[in-house]
């Protein structure tokens, strides 16, 4: 069951009601920074993992 048009606009003018419209940028701002934080994150753990040696079972 996809959300609809309607369910979007009203999430989105609840989330207005919540945060106001001066707080918004800063939420969004923050929200990408923590999701660039955790792709890089998750890159710096592949690195590390690839250079364990890999143990002899």
């Amino acid at each position: 069951m996809p959300i609809g048009t309607m369910e979007m606009f009203m999430i989105a003018g609840v989330v207005v009601l919540l945060f106001g419209t001066s707080k918004l940028p800063k939420l969004g701002q923050n929200l990408g920074e923590g999701i660039r934080n955790f792709k890089k994150s998750m890159a710096d753990a592949e690195k590390d993992q690839a250079k364990l040696p890999e143990s002899k079972s």
